[in-house]
């Protein structure tokens, strides 16, 4: 069993980040409250995680009939983009190798719908012994009563359910590490709660 610091604590050399199906026609069905969360969180962790080495791995679901992932994340996601026909990312074999290939233990996950694709991945990689970090202010649905029962749902199961900032300050542990300043940099960018 898990300590409560393999748990809740995040280690960049230990995490990868899930961003699920951020794609151009899925984004204007979003909650718009939620959704405005999102674009704005979404390029901060993108950056924050990238800024400690921590890799990213993308998906589209059905890109042939939804889009492709919205321009302002494409070029933080090019590096490894899978295409999928099922809800969980963990339904479709490339994901699970480009995970897998980051020896990841703890999974930082964001992206749309929060209460299909995101909660069926966070049920899947917690089922494979995973620790799962679902960042709720950088997830969206259409309706904010599928969100709030996707958070609990994924609460239930046993991911931690947490933000953009916990994620960002546990990324570095403390205000002496090396990517402190670059981290508060992001944490400034902010314009919403």
């Amino acid at each position: 069993m898990a300590t409560i610091k393999e748990k809740f604590w995040i280690d960049p050399a230990k995490a990868a980040l899930v961003v699920i199906d951020v794609q151009e026609k899925l984004a204007p069905a979003m909650n718009p409250k939620l959704y405005v969360r999102l674009k704005e969180n979404l390029p901060l962790l993108i950056e924050g995680c990238k800024t400690v080495g921590v890799p990213v791995i993308a998906s589209e679901q059905y890109p042939k009939g939804l889009g492709a992932t919205l321009p302002l994340y494409q070029a933080a996601t090019e590096e490894t983009c899978v295409a999928k026909t099922a809800f969980s990312c963990c339904g479709e074999e490339d994901f699970v190798t480009a995970l897998k290939k980051t020896g990841a233990t703890q999974v930082i996950v964001t992206g749309m719908e929060t209460h299909v694709c995101v909660l069926q991945t966070v049920l899947d990689l917690l089922d494979q012994g995973l620790t799962v970090h679902l960042v709720s202010d950088a997830v969206a649905s259409r309706f904010l009563s599928d969100y709030s029962n996707a958070l609990s749902l994924a609460t239930q199961a046993g991911a931690v359910v947490t933000t953009l900032e916990t994620v960002l300050f546990q990324l570095i542990k403390g205000a002496g590490e090396e990517h402190f300043k670059a981290i508060s940099s992001l944490v400034r960018k902010r314009q919403h709660g």
